[in-house]
């Protein structure tokens, strides 16, 4: 096993200090970045810009552009194709993996999939490679070629590795390593050693290029997965936070109709880097604040949430009973949208209870329960999330997830 070193509490300006010397190049990536993606089609028009607005270190294109200088490349716009080219790879990555993880928050803002869904993006993510592909073959180079093109396929075998071994919190050091190798530290040795590929240098020089990146690609997945566990916003960028369910129920049964039922019902996770307090008016009424919201208070990190209304009807002679209940799930952005779109994100259930004494101890249990939780036609212009499973961990417990949140709810109030 590795060795744990206490990490120095300030800020390494190394950063900035490469990003300083090739600054004006980095403006004209960028500027090629937004030339190539742009397209005769709305829907991947809208996405490739709001990908390119969500901005992001530039860390691979940096380093490409950073190995040529070093090496003495000085001729031709080159160096500042390739590095567009290797930042696409890194954006084409990034999306196919928020599909896979299941990702809402990237850079601070919302991931493509939470807002567009899964088909798109992961297309959206075809097509920034595809334009990728485009820009190698423009440029001529068969090393260049060769390198890029394998290193996108690592990168998906690393991906594929990475879902296999998904949860396992017994992972073996050598299984981690070789997954963050393929995922991450592939890329930036490739962006390290094509800087040096363009300015002709001897084998040598590409192999300790190509050896520092993968131990830097290496170096930064290590320090971004532990900064998962524990961080802090002003210093890292990042924020380590809890969620915390809160449910809140209110059921009425009429004085003039006995054994009859009204519930509401309110579900969701308060994401907080602190303990929330204890006190009513500080926790549990938020329950009434957030109603529409995707998101707590004014950060970007999103609440599960399911607002429903039940009713149910008791025969207490017959020992049954019928429920009903219709609910939403995260997808209203306000009461407006609620009342112009309420199927979307809309789920119901129809259900009915009996029990029947058979004799001496011994009695039937019948349920029959019918669930509609299918997304309607309006998923295709915003996706609405899975209901109990959401992108950001839902209502589950060690995995396994809460049978009907509500419908619990309810029948426990009643």
């Amino acid at each position: 096993m590795g060795t744990v070193v206490q990490l120095r509490n300030q800020i390494n300006n190394s950063y900035y200090q490469l990003k300083d010397s090739v600054d004006e190049k980095l403006v004209l990536v960028e500027e090629k970045i937004k030339s190539k993606l742009l397209s005769e089609v709305d829907l991947v028009q809208k996405m490739t810009e709001y990908h390119i607005d969500t901005g992001g270190k530039r860390l691979r294109a940096l380093l490409t552009l950073g190995s040529a200088k070093l090496c003495g490349y000085t001729k031709g716009g080159r160096d500042i194709n390739l590095a567009a080219c290797v930042e696409m790879i890194h954006g084409a990555t990034l999306m196919h993996d928020d599909v896979i993880d299941l990702g809402n928050i990237r850079r601070g803002k919302k991931t493509l999939n939470s807002i567009w869904g899964n088909h798109s993006s992961v297309l959206i993510g075809d097509y920034l490679l595809s334009r990728c592909f485009e820009m190698m073959v423009e440029d001529g180079n068969l090393e260049v070629l060769k390198l890029l093109s394998s290193t996108s396929s690592k990168i998906a075998q690393g991906e594929v590795l990475q879902l296999q071994h998904k949860g396992e919190v017994d992972m073996l050091e050598e299984t981690y390593l070789k997954i963050i190798s393929a995922k991450t530290a592939e890329l930036f040795a490739a962006a390290t050693k094509v800087g040096a590929i363009l300015s002709d240098v001897d084998s040598k020089e590409k192999d300790a290029l190509e050896f520092y990146g993968r131990n830097l690609g290496l170096t930064f997945q290590i320090a971004d997965d532990t900064l998962d566990y524990n961080s802090d916003l002003k210093l890292f960028g990042k924020i380590s936070y809890t969620r915390y369910v809160n449910l809140l129920s209110i059921s009425y049964s009429p004085i003039f109709f006995k054994n009859f039922y009204l519930t509401a019902n309110r579900a969701f996770t308060i994401p907080t880097q602190e303990k929330p307090s204890t006190k009513l008016t500080n926790y549990y009424l938020l329950s009434l604040k957030p109603l529409f919201r995707n998101t707590y208070e004014d950060n970007s990190f999103p609440i599960d949430q399911v607002l429903s209304g039940a009713a149910k009807y008791v025969f207490p002679k017959e020992h049954a009973e019928v429920y009903f209940e219709y609910g939403w799930n995260d997808g209203s952005s306000n009461s407006r949208d609620l009342i112009l779109d309420m199927s979307h994100s809309a789920a119901s259930i129809y259900g009915l209870k009996k029990i029947q004494h058979l004799s001496n101890n011994f009695y039937l249990n019948f349920e029959a329960e019918a669930t509609q939780m299918s997304q309607r036609p309006s998923y295709l212009q915003r996706n609405a999330g899975n209901w109990y499973v959401h992108s950001n961990g839902g209502y589950i417990n060690e995995n396994q997830i809460f049978k009907s949140i509500l419908i619990w709810v309810s029948m426990k109030s009643a």
